[in-house]
C-alpha cells in the first residue's frame, strides 16, 4: 500500500468516526421545517425560492440568488464556525447549484455570486470541470460520484481550519486550509472566518433546478 494510500485509508476511518461519534451523540439541529421557507432568507430574487411537497425549490428568476439561514431573525444570519452539515438534495438533468460555508451576504458581479466563504458544488451539468464535491475552484472533481437526478446526501464536516466533504458517505474532498492562505484576486474571499459565518443554497441560474428535502446540522465545540 503506497503512503498516499494509506493516508486516504486512514482519512476515511477518522471522518467515519467522527461522524458517527456525531451522530450517536445527538444534537442535529433541523434547518428546514418541512414546510416553508421559515428561518430562511433569500439575498436577492426571493422568487427563486418555493417549497411544494415538503422540499426546497431552487430555480433562479434572473441572476442567481442565495437563500441564507437567518433562524428567528428577519435580516442578520445565523453564524456557525465548526460543524457538521448535512444536506440531502438531487437536480434536473444539467442543473448546476451549491452549498456555501463561512459566508456572507457580500456579492460580486452581475451575476451576485457570494465573494466570501466556500462553496460545496452540485452538478449534473456534462460541460463543468467541476463536478459534485468540489470544494469549488480550491479542490475540484473531474467526475461525480453520483447520479445527481436521485436524491444524495453531503455532508460537510469543518473544524478550526480543517474541511472534509463526503457525497454519499465517500469522501471528496479532505482540505486544511494553510496559514495565510492567498487567493487569485477574483476569489479573494474564499477562506475560513475564525469568527465563522453563515450557510446558504445557492439558485445558480433559470435554466437549472435542484431540491433540497432535507437540512442539518450539528454544531462542533
Amino acid at each position: 500500500m503506497t503512503y498516499r494510500m494509506a493516508a486516504r485509508v486512514l482519512a476515511v476511518f477518522f471522518w467515519c468516526s467522527w461522524v458517527s461519534a456525531v451522530a450517536a451523540d445527538g444534537g442535529w439541529r433541523e434547518l428546514f421545517n418541512g414546510r416553508d421557507l421559515e428561518g430562511w432568507r433569500a439575498n436577492v430574487y426571493p422568487d427563486s425560492w418555493a417549497v411544494a411537497d415538503g422540499v426546497v425549490r431552487a430555480r433562479a428568476t434572473k441572476e442567481s440568488s442565495h437563500l441564507f439561514y437567518v433562524g428567528d431573525g428577519q435580516t442578520a444570519f445565523v453564524s456557525f464556525k465548526n460543524f457538521v452539515l448535512e444536506v440531502v438534495a438531487r437536480g434536473e438533468p444539467e442543473a448546476n447549484s451549491g452549498i456555501f460555508i463561512h459566508t456572507d451576504f457580500t456579492a460580486n458581479g452581475a451575476a451576485l455570486r457570494l465573494h466570501r466563504g466556500y462553496e460545496i458544488q452540485l452538478n449534473s451539468t456534462a460541460k463543468e470541470k467541476r463536478k459534485t464535491g468540489s470544494l469549488y475552484a480550491v479542490v475540484d472533481l473531474e467526475r461525480s460520484p453520483v447520479d445527481e437526478t436521485q436524491w444524495f446526501t453531503t455532508t460537510i464536516t469543518v473544524r478550526d481550519q480543517r474541511i472534509i466533504v463526503a457525497v454519499n458517505g465517500q469522501i471528496t474532498v479532505d482540505y486544511t486550509e494553510p496559514a495565510n492562505v492567498e487567493r487569485p484576486p477574483d476569489r479573494a474571499g474564499r477562506k475560513l472566518n475564525p469568527l465563522g459565518g453563515a450557510i446558504a443554497l445557492q439558485a445558480h441560474d433559470p435554466k437549472s433546478t435542484f431540491y433540497f428535502k432535507s437540512i442539518r446540522i450539528r454544531p462542533l465545540l
